[in-house]
């Protein structure tokens, strides 16, 4: 919905946003919400959100809803700023040496987790620890696995060292920081943190209702002061248009908009006063994904006819009402590790007939589908609930692919049981599904063939040799110009290989209650200073 920074570190499962920002404002349009001299503490925020969380440990934690949470309730070492600069967080400084192998953070003095116990470096050592254990159930391992060691120096100074460089090395510790003293000796998934967070960050947790709401309140000793809006409320609302509603009646303040009530409802002069809306770039992809485990997809011609099945441009004009782009492969348009020139795949239901026959699927019987073997060419797409435009854009694929002799079922799942049932176990034919994109351009753990277990992030089962070492050369590397090159071999694979069709980049649409002022638009999103956002007395809605 927004832009966190830890999000902008990990790949997950829903959007982020970043790059070129576009105000529509509460106002007059264009212009920016106004801000008082003096923000005053108070009030609360209610956010809309369409699934529930999972787990509150970050190590974890593989879905938007848990990592929405936990970005307010944990810190990191280190964060992306509003123009996506590196900055300290937990570290209020470090060195790095001339050969980029080592790191030595100094942490901030006097910083506390919610509980009122010290934050030392032996935290950031159980952190590490715990990413690296064998015995815990992580999908993000391996930037710590590249570490030689970690040594603490005194409490509030450690030491990181690597064998080889790691372009990521630095970004890696913007991973969110657990308590040693409270998680030391149990077993993680067992451990009452997962619902009841502590950590060092501007809210502290109050409450979770599971699917109902989540509550959090300022942390009065946060570091970086007091946030100023008293309390966040997470609403579980997985139905988009009854969020919506909920909007306009009061019920929430703030949600990511969908493309049709973007553009076609909330022009009203009623609405335009009572919030601002925002647009900017999605750091983020919608995909269509194959399990390529399935021995239906096992031939790249096949994947090759259902790209050209597909017409994206109908999908972004008719879902996204074109509040979006094409999407050619892992990267946005317009950054740095984009290959514009990669193989693309227009919609031709023609060639898609041909390369499917040349696969052996021809319609034998005359039945309108294609058929090897006798076995007719069906599936079932699986997509998660509250996501109507990943709904919508399955239909029209639904549709194409019968044009072409491809029998589709489409289903929407819960999105908890959708991870725990389909994604995780890798039960599933083909998913729309979506990625952020982070900062860094490292897909190892998406792509590479080591990270096809349960729960892992290459849940398709991708496995290239060439991309191996591809992903490999480009995180061993810090000039980009040596990684760019690696990544462009890597989208020309991917484009030809097809493991996704990359479906669309999406624009980011969230709205904000228009009391809320000293939001500041930026490269990194809007929420980057939301501590800073505060409510004068004369607007604040709720009390504590």
């Amino acid at each position: 919905m927004y832009l966190t920074k830890r999000l902008l570190l990990l790949l997950l499962p829903l959007f982020l946003l970043a790059g070129c920002n576009r105000q529509e404002a509460a106002a007059p349009a264009g212009q920016l919400p106004a801000v008082t001299a003096t923000p005053v503490s108070g009030d609360t925020i209610l956010q809309g959100s369409s699934g529930d969380a999972t787990t509150f440990l970050p190590v974890l934690a593989s879905d938007s809803a848990s990592s929405e949470v936990n970005e307010l309730v944990y810190n990191g070492l280190v964060r992306y700023d509003k123009n996506l600069q590196y900055q300290g967080e937990l570290a209020e400084s470090w060195e790095i040496s001339p050969d980029n192998l080592v790191i030595t953070f100094h942490l901030r003095k006097g910083v506390k987790w919610h509980d009122g116990a010290p934050f030392t470096a032996e935290d950031v050592l159980f952190t590490y620890q715990t990413y690296i254990d064998p015995q815990v159930p992580t999908a993000y391992a391996e930037n710590y696995r590249q570490v030689d060691k970690v040594e603490i120096l005194d409490p509030l100074t450690l030491r990181v060292s690597y064998k080889k460089p790691l372009a990521q090395a630095l970004i890696s510790w913007g991973v969110s920081i657990m308590p040693k003293h409270l998680l030391a000796g149990q077993v993680l998934t067992k451990s009452p943190l997962a619902s009841a967070p502590v950590g060092t960050g501007p809210y502290r947790f109050v409450e979770w209702k599971r699917g109902e709401k989540i509550v959090l309140a300022a942390n009065p000793d946060y570091f970086e002061g007091r946030p100023h809006i008293d309390r966040v409320v997470f609403r579980i609302i997985p139905d988009e248009s009854t969020m919506f509603l909920e909007l306009k009646a009061g019920g929430i303040d703030m949600m990511g908009l969908t493309p049709l009530q973007y553009a076609r409802q909330t022009e009203s002069p009623e609405f335009i006063k009572a919030f601002g809306k925002y647009r900017y770039p999605a750091f983020a992809y919608t995909y269509l994904g194959y399990n390529l485990n399935r021995p239906l997809f096992q031939d790249k011609r096949v994947r090759q006819a259902l790209a050209h099945a597909i017409d994206k441009r109908e999908i972004i004009d008719g879902v996204l009402l074109g509040l979006g782009q094409e999407a050619t492969g892992p990267y946005k348009p317009g950054t740095w590790p984009h290959n514009p020139t990669v193989r693309r795949y227009d919609y031709d239901p023609a060639k898609a007939r041909e390369l499917l026959a040349a696969a052996g699927w021809k319609d034998s019987d005359g039945d309108g589908i294609v058929d090897q073997n006798g076995q007719p060419f069906a599936f079932t797409i699986v997509t998660n609930q509250g996501n109507d435009q990943r709904s919508k854009a399955g239909e029209i694929i639904q549709r194409r692919f019968r044009e072409v002799g491809v029998d589709v079922k489409l289903r929407v799942v819960e999105w908890a049981s959708f991870l725990k049932e389909f994604i995780n176990p890798g039960k599933f034919d083909a998913t729309i599904l979506g990625w952020t994109v982070p900062i860094d351009p490292d897909g190892y753990n998406v792509w590479h063939s080591s990270k096809t277990r349960p729960g892992e992030l290459n849940f398709i089962g991708f496995r290239n040799a060439e991309v191996d070492t591809l992903l490999e050369q480009g995180r061993r590397t810090l000039d980009q110009g040596a990684r760019k090159k690696a990544y462009d071999r890597l989208q020309e694979i991917l484009a030809d290989e097809q493991p996704y069709t990359f479906l669309y980049v999406p624009d980011a649409l969230p709205v904000v209650a228009a009391r809320f002022h000293g939001i500041e638009p930026a490269p990194a999103g809007i929420s980057h200073n939301f501590i800073r956002w505060h409510v004068p007395k004369s607007e604040q809605k709720y009390l504590q």
